[in-house]
């Protein structure tokens, strides 16, 4: 169904948005869209960057408090 739709309807669709929202609605979403995507990279490469750097030793070995109430 979606394949049918050339840029003539294309046109036509982003015309009726306009006319039904307004320039400043579709705007400030595409800005929205924007910030969200932006965010979204940045996440991306925080999670990458964490997952590159070495993972840190922890010490697993229990307390001798541990022992005594076994």
């Amino acid at each position: 169904m979606l394949n049918n739709i050339g840029p003539m309807g294309l046109i036509l669709i982003a015309v009726v948005v306009l006319v039904l929202f307004g320039r400043g609605k579709v705007a400030g979403l595409m800005g929205e869209v924007g910030k969200g995507i932006t965010s979204f990279k940045r996440g991306m490469k925080e999670g990458q960057d964490e997952l590159e750097k070495p993972a840190e030793p922890k010490d697993v070995t229990p307390s001798e408090t541990a022992k005594d109430k076994v």
